[in-house]
């Protein structure tokens, strides 16, 4: 993939003020048509095309995740000189862009089809010793899904072992296979995972997704496949992925045909004001009224107005855990990395785990423990100096999930005939709960990202807290969020 076709941020933005200035200069102009001209300018067809630039950089500046080889370091694997030199010949970049993208894209096709989902890469020494780390992504999707618990699991691959069933999916044909799931007897007992003729499924450096359906974890080989391509014909991974999702939208096919029912003639309102909508739908649906925070039918949430539209720039606010966390408040955080702008005293800054912001702070990752460090650069290397505040994965995730829950916005029309007011079902858009196991590869990817908006005022001295908020820039929305779906009930 030619590298000229990339821009950055700042070029993107550098451009857009080219075109605003031409124009000004030009007021009988439009700005779409500076735009235009900027781009020939730049050796682009079109504007669209430097858009597709830079969303295509975008894409490519996610990182891959680094290979895992901790059980090369465990007392129970011995290398042989020739294995000691393979190591040599594990991944130590990225991946090149081509196949990069390729990946990104069968991920977005799984998230927006609401497939959970974790990663793994098979390395050239683990394919010789029929071992895979189960890294931390795999060990949530087991534990969300309620697949494998490891940290129930005590030591020893004989004694203590599992085996599952797995399977290969390819275009053309299910492949069974098994995993054997275990901890070995060494001083950590780090957790560790086989597949049964992996090697003839993905060789080392494949990027590998694990499905679980049905108590069997099912394999995609993102690297050799195109969802996209998979999904508009029959083939296995078709087959299967439609079972899947009959099998997952079982609840809300179920509403929604009752939704289309209702739909049918219009519903009489049994409450008045704001709420009436809602409150007379529930009650047509025989739900009681919930004040609780619990979802309303069967663990879907139904909102219900004149239409809705949801910003999810901001994904959720969530403070550090203070009792894992050597800071104890965010007033403390303040005192020591905050900042004087005019009367008041601030801490205002995103943290990323890409790299450290101006106040030095960024993420790092402790299995599933989310850290703030703040950093120092001594002889031109970046080094941890102090960690600063702690979330839990678990934690995260939580928030997330109820922040965004798996909701019906039912569109409604009201009308009043002889007094008495009365609401046609329109249409229903289906949004799902996001990917919750991609939320904490996705920090440590530097695709979400968390704002601190902690300030101390200078007039009354009190300290407040807004955050921290942790965000995802839009254009990364369907790496985590399903496509919403709309039905017409009307």
């Amino acid at each position: 993939m030619s590298k000229k076709i990339l821009i950055t941020r700042s070029q993107y933005e550098r451009f857009k003020q080219s075109a605003k200035k031409l124009k000004k200069q030009n007021n009988a102009l439009s700005l779409d048509d500076a735009l235009q001209i900027v781009a020939k300018q730049n050796k682009f067809g079109n504007w669209k095309a430097v858009t597709n630039a830079y969303k295509l950089n975008h894409k490519l500046s996610i990182p891959t995740p680094d290979v895992s080889m901790n059980f090369v370091h465990d007392e129970d694997i011995v290398l042989s000189e020739e294995e000691e030199q393979n190591t040599s010949r594990e991944r130590q970049q990225d991946l090149d862009d081509n196949l990069k993208l390729k990946i990104i894209n069968n991920k977005k096709e799984l998230a927006q089809h609401a497939i959970e989902f974790s990663m793994f890469e098979p390395t050239v020494t683990g394919l010789k010793k029929s071992i895979l780390d189960a890294t931390q992504p795999v060990r949530t999707l087991f534990e969300l899904e309620k697949f494998h618990f490891y940290e129930q699991q005590k030591q020893g691959s004989d004694e203590y072992g599992v085996k599952r069933s797995a399977y290969f999916l390819t275009p053309a044909q299910l492949i069974e296979s098994k995993v054997s799931l275990y901890r070995p007897k060494t001083k950590r007992g780090d957790p560790r995972m086989w597949f049964t003729g992996l090697g003839t499924f993905a060789p080392a450096g494949s990027q590998v997704a694990i499905i679980i359906f049905k108590d069997s974890l099912y394999l995609l080989n993102l690297s050799e496949i195109n969802l996209e391509v998979e999904l508009q014909h029959t083939s296995t991974i078709k087959t299967f992925i439609d079972e899947y999702l009959y099998e997952n939208n079982s609840i809300a096919d179920e509403l929604l045909n009752k939704l289309r029912k209702l739909a049918k003639q219009p519903i009489r309102a049994t409450h008045t004001g704001d709420t009436a909508i809602g409150m007379s739908i529930e009650n047509a649906l025989g739900i009681a009224a919930n004040s609780s925070k619990l979802p309303d039918y069967k663990g879907i949430e139904l909102k219900s107005g004149r239409g809705s539209s949801k910003n999810r720039a901001t994904l959720f606010a969530q403070v550090a855990q203070w009792n894992i966390s050597p800071y104890k408040k965010s007033a403390d955080i303040l005192d020591k990395f905050g900042y004087f702008r005019e009367k008041d005293f601030k801490l205002y800054c995103s943290v990323s785990s890409q790299k450290p912001n101006s106040q030095g702070l960024i993420f790092k990752m402790d299995n599933d423990e989310l850290q703030e460090w703040s950093t120092q650069v001594d002889d031109g290397k970046l080094k941890y100096k102090e960690h600063i505040a702690s979330w839990s994965g678990a934690l995260l995730r939580e928030r997330l999930k109820e922040k965004h829950a798996e909701t019906f916005w039912i569109e409604a029309s009201s009308t009043t005939f002889d007094g008495i007011e009365y609401f046609q079902l329109l249409s229903v858009s289906y949004t799902k709960t996001p990917l919750l196991n991609q939320l904490m590869p996705l920090i440590e990817s530097g695709v979400i990202t968390m704002d601190h908006l902690i300030k101390r005022s200078g007039e009354s001295n009190r300290v407040s807290e807004k955050g921290p908020l942790f965000k995802i820039d839009k254009r990364n929305f369907e790496l985590l969020f399903p496509e919403p779906i709309k039905y017409e009930l009307f």
